[in-house]
Order: C-alpha cells, then structure tokens, then sequence
C-alpha cells in the first residue's frame, strides 16, 4: 500500500482518534488537529514522527487555511482530508435556543466546509485526493429530540454530494462517512443538551434522554473497526461516496429510505399536476 499524508480535524477522542489510530497502525503520516496542548502532545506521542498535532478551533476560517497551507508545507502534500470535528445537540425542536442551532452548524456544517475548501485547491492543483466528512446516519434520517444535529449532517450530506460531482473530473473523491451508534463519548461527555422548558414533550422526549444517557459507553459500533474501514477506502481507486458504519445505520437509514419512496409513489399523481400541461418550457 502506497503510505500517504493524511489530514483529520477533532483527534483528540472519538471517531477521529480511531481514524487517526487506523491510519498511522497503516504506516501513513498524520497530521491531527485539537482544541488544546495536552492533546496535541498526548496525539504525537502515539507516533513519533508520524503523527502531527495541529492545535485549531475549525469555525475560524482564516485559522483553518492556515493550518491547513501549513500542513501542506511542512508535514507535506495531503492525500486523504477528513473533516471530522463536530458535536451533537440534543433536545426537542420547539426548546432548543436558535443561538445553540447556529453553533451546531457553525461546527458541523462550516467547520467541515472550510476544512474541506482549504485542502481543494492544492488537490485540484495535484489532480488527485479524497476529501471526506463524518456526517452521521442521523445525515440520511432523522430521530425526535435530535433536530439541530440532524438538520446539520443532512446539510453536509447535501454539500458533499454536490462536491463529488464537482470535482470528480480532477480526480478528487468525496465520502461521506456515516456512522451509526459507536463505543465514544459522543452520547456522553461530548454531547450538549437543551434545557427542558416544555412538559408536552416529556412523554415523547424523556425516555429518549435517560435511554440515550444509558446505552452511552456501551454502543454497538466498535470505532477501531471504524478506523479500519476508513482506512481501506482511502486505498481504492473507487472509493464510495457514501460509506455507512453499523448494522444499525444500514437498518434505520434502509428504513428512513423506504419511508421517503413509500411517500414518492403514494404521491406521484398530486406530484405530477404542478407541471405546465404543456411540457418544458424552451
């Protein structure tokens, strides 16, 4: 396997850690970013030499292009960028604050545009390289009490598709990864959540809240093996644009996916009454 030099935001745990753990195990050289200096030592220390702490807070644009230029320098021409930073939020649509929606976005969705738009150029210059994003199966359906995180992985599932067919013709390949439920601290530590204000919602949302708070640490997916996955796309010549992770992202995504072609065909006729009887305007 050719080694190659690799980008990830957010290594300091979860997903990211595991991407990072996957790709430097693999022989690639890393370069990790991180909100702070214990975490940028404690990442190099796992491969000296191989692996590059970057300290940077992905919604700030002008920080991300330098970061970004600099790898480029001095780590040297990157091959495989994932924008993984990001967070969940949880809570009911109507008694999450906009203020809270707006930072899930900044992070989320910008954070991992920016990322993704300051590693472009020197791809599209090279005419090759993967860009990818984690987006989440909570990108492709949606789950009550999750709104805010939902609405901002289905806005980068929407930038990313478009992005593929945009620079498919410089050899550049775009993945959305899609995990499911993983064994990190997303459901716990990391996870931020809306105040409860309406009791409405509480037979609904409750349960949804305690059993969330209760599987965390002990979910399905194994981030190692997510790793693992990332890792032996980078390596095709035809990696996927979409790449789901669990056997539960397959199950609820198939089902989301079902539903919308259920609504489609149960529809079709209202559907197609909205057009000009008679035909394309030219």
């Amino acid at each position: 396997m050719q080694k190659q030099k690799w980008l990830i935001t957010g290594v300091s745990t979860g997903l990211g850690r595991a991407f990072a753990h996957s790709a430097l195990a693999a022989g690639h050289t890393v370069a990790g970013t991180v909100r702070a200096g214990a975490d940028l030592e404690a990442f190099e220390r796992l491969a000296p030499g191989h692996a590059h702490g970057r300290i940077l807070d992905v919604t700030d644009d002008d920080a991300v292009s330098r970061v970004v230029a600099e790898v480029e320098q001095n780590v040297g021409p990157l091959d495989v960028v994932i924008a993984n930073a990001g967070y969940g939020l949880e809570g009911t649509f109507e008694e999450t604050p906009l203020a809270e929606v707006r930072r899930q976005f900044e992070v989320n969705v910008f954070g991992a545009m920016a990322t993704l738009r300051a590693a472009l150029p020197h791809m599209r210059r090279r005419r090759r390289g993967h860009l990818m994003a984690v987006t989440s199966m909570g990108g492709l359906m949606a789950v009550p009490g999750m709104s805010a995180y939902c609405g901002s992985k289905f806005a980068l599932e929407g930038v990313l598709e478009a992005l593929g067919k945009e620079v498919a013709r410089f050899g550049i390949h775009v993945t959305a990864v899609e995990p499911g439920s993983f064994r990190t601290d997303w459901a716990g530590r990391s996870m931020t959540r809306a105040a409860r204000t309406i009791d409405d919602y509480d037979e609904l949302f409750t349960p949804i809240r305690q059993a969330r708070q209760k599987a965390s640490g002990n979910q399905l997916g194994d981030p190692a093996k997510a790793g693992d996955a990332v890792v032996h796309i980078a390596s095709l010549d035809r990696p996927p644009a979409h790449l789901l992770l669990g056997s539960d992202a397959l199950r609820l995504v198939a089902a989301a996916r079902t539903a919308v072609d259920e609504d489609i065909r149960a529809w079709e006729p209202l559907s197609r009454t909205t057009d000009f009887a008679e035909g394309v305007q030219l």
